[in-house]
């Protein structure tokens, strides 16, 4: 859980503490996605209480609010590992109904960071432990409408598997080494290092 309420808001962060997890690369967060002709947006609601989930979400919208087009989340991030990955999911958030009485967390778009690849894809750059890196975390593009009453949710975490394959945290290939390692990330969100989600709002009236 993030440090404080875990409120996603348009307000200035002040004085927070980052929130931190391990990200055990042994036991990665999953996509839950379908994979049959059916495949589409999934309930994201049975990873809400993983330790290596960090969730934000506003209250409930007094509104609608669109969204289309592209969706970036400019990071402040560290870890106590030479690389790792750093996972983004826009979520809409539905209320309970008949249908769900415990409400419906509908993935809209995600993206993946691997944090060595941060500058390039043709030069690897391995992190120093402790350091804080921004980084950008790009998204699909969506067009979604957030009706009133539903929450805009972002999930933060370090894996989406199977839909991205795992990190094993050390710097060397995933492909090539079978070597996994836990890692203690970090994510920001203070005066100087102000984390944000970038959405394309489009007015509505």
């Amino acid at each position: 859980t993030p440090f404080g309420d875990g409120s996603l808001s348009t307000e200035e962060p002040e004085g927070e503490r980052p929130d931190e997890y391990d990200y055990d690369s042994r036991d990665p967060v999953m996509s839950l996605m379908k994979f049959d002709a059916q495949a589409g947006p999934t309930d994201q609601s049975p990873l809400d209480t993983r330790p290596d989930v960090l969730v934000y979400q506003t209250p409930p919208l007094d509104g609608e609010i669109e969204v289309t087009g592209p969706v970036t989340l400019k990071l402040w991030a560290a870890s106590d590992a030479p690389d790792t990955d750093f996972t983004a999911k826009l979520i809409d958030v539905y209320p309970p109904s008949e249908d769900y009485p415990e409400g419906y967390a509908l993935n809209l778009t995600d993206g993946i960071l691997r944090v060595k690849f941060r500058s390039s894809w043709e030069r690897t750059e391995l992190m120093v432990p402790g350091e804080v890196y921004q980084v950008e975390v790009g998204l699909l593009p969506i067009s979604n409408l957030f009706v009133k009453g539903h929450r805009i949710r972002l999930d933060i975490s370090s894996s989406n598997f199977p839909r991205f394959d795992v990190n094993g945290n050390t710097g060397e290939n995933p492909g090539t080494s079978s070597v996994r390692i836990t890692a203690l990330n970090g994510v920001y969100h203070d005066e100087t290092r102000p984390s944000h989600i970038l959405l394309p709002m489009i007015p509505t009236h």
